[in-house]
């Protein structure tokens, strides 16, 4: 007996959600996700605006995003995601929807319910789909992980430490003095 056929859906199925549902989409299946805790986006828009500022500081032509923002990382219709921070460099692929390929750089604050998704199905989508360099940002593990997709180097971190942007060769951000 044949196993039943697995819904997949696409992009369209997406935006026909009802309003102020957060979903996302990867190979053809949708996840939902929860509204992120206090913790979460004090570390999301802090990080944010240290990178958002760095780069304005520095009039670079990179432009950097916080959640949600939509995400498309192939030309097929079955990934959408929504990165807590992503830096995109070509502008090319910046539309009014959103982003149309791979960012340079994504960050994800992980939160109880994203976890997995995070270390594992995020970690695999965003190297296949291009991404340079990727965090995983763990407040219950007090833990970063960087990992440069261009280098294969992963390295880890803790809130202690002063973590250095492998997209920019001058920037680093120190999480011991980020207040969070």
């Amino acid at each position: 007996m044949p196993l039943p056929k697995e819904n997949l859906y696409t992009i369209e199925d997406i935006y026909a959600l009802p309003e102020g549902t957060r979903a996302e989409l990867i190979d053809g299946r949708i996840y939902y996700m929860a509204p992120p805790a206090r913790k979460h986006q004090d570390i999301a828009g802090t990080l944010y605006r240290k990178i958002a500022d760095y780069i304005d500081s520095k009039h670079g032509s990179c432009k950097t995003y916080i959640a949600p923002f939509a995400v498309f990382l192939n030309e097929n219709d079955n990934n959408y995601v929504e990165p807590d921070i992503s830096v995109i460099c070509d502008r090319n692929k910046l539309n009014d929807k959103g982003c149309a390929g791979a960012p340079d750089w994504i960050i994800e604050v992980v939160s109880p319910g994203s976890r997995r998704m995070d270390y594992f199905t995020k970690l695999f989508i965003y190297r296949t789909a291009g991404v340079r360099e990727y965090w995983i940002v763990d407040p219950d593990k007090s833990r970063i992980i960087v990992y440069s997709f261009e280098s294969e180097d992963t390295w880890e971190y803790s809130f202690t430490d002063s973590v250095q942007s492998g997209i920019y060769s001058d920037f680093s951000i120190d999480f011991g003095n980020l207040n969070i």
